[in-house]
């Protein structure tokens, strides 16, 4: 059975899980970005690109309220607002991560807002959201089902939900190349980048713990979103979910 949220080693409550994230970011937040497009030799801009794509319907709208969670420093922040047009809402519960979203801001001439926050506790009433992204963040909440239950609520009929996330390729023979790279080459470079080799050594081990996209899809479903489609990406490297909520807005 899959754990119900991150599992850092030594982490022994949702509490220590948390805490054991938001430390780990904020140590590799100054070189987040390079590690990110070296490792994925820039392939994760297009996943970025295809998250985009897929919720363009909602963004554009000139009176959607779009959440970004566990943005970052920013990327699928700066590629949706640059995609609607006008100001954003991203969120992360990591400082020095909202440091470096705020930079790119400034430099890029860009609106969006930022806002300091828990996944798992989001400061939004009920069905105020019309969208949510999350990429590459989910896999690192402390509890899985209680932060689909958490979106959802914030969420307005007619509105969606994006996880971008990494998986388990499906295809057993390059899982099991991918699974060498990531945990024999990926710490070594991810560390030899970022300076904090620790950081992606847990890289694996939560995607290997993490749940398989077809789970992903019914634990979405199971916790109020009324239509769930998913796509793999790169050979299964990534997945990318859309749940929709029922009803109109």
């Amino acid at each position: 059975m899959k754990a119900a949220g991150t599992t850092p080693d030594g982490a022994r409550t949702e509490q220590e899980a948390s805490q054991y994230v938001r430390a780990m970011f904020g140590q590799v937040a100054r070189r987040y970005d390079l590690a990110n497009h070296v490792l994925s030799a820039n392939i994760d801009k297009s996943w970025r690109n295809r998250t985009v794509a897929r919720v363009r319907d909602i963004v554009t709208r000139p009176d959607a309220v779009v959440l970004d969670l566990a943005c970052g420093t920013g990327d699928l922040l700066i590629a949706l607002e640059r995609a609607a047009g006008r100001r954003l809402i991203g969120s992360d519960f990591c400082h020095p991560m909202l440091t470096g979203a705020q930079a790119k801001l400034r430099k890029d001439r860009l609106q969006s807002g930022l806002v300091e926050s828990d996944a798992l506790a989001l400061p939004f009433g009920d069905a105020s959201l019309d969208l949510i992204t999350i990429a590459f963040g989910y896999r690192n909440l402390a509890n899985y089902r209680a932060g689909l239950v958490e979106m959802r609520r914030v969420l307005r009929p007619g509105g969606a939900l994006a996880i971008l996330e990494f998986t388990q390729p499906p295809n057993a023979a390059f899982a099991a190349l991918y699974n060498w790279y990531s945990t024999k080459i990926l710490p070594i470079l991810g560390g030899a980048i970022s300076g904090a080799p620790e950081a992606y050594k847990y890289l694996p081990e939560s995607v290997r713990k993490f749940p398989d996209a077809p789970e992903l899809a019914r634990m979405m479903q199971e916790c109020g979103f009324a239509r769930v489609d998913w796509e793999y990406l790169t050979f299964g490297i990534a997945a990318l979910h859309i749940g929709r909520v029922g009803g109109s807005s």
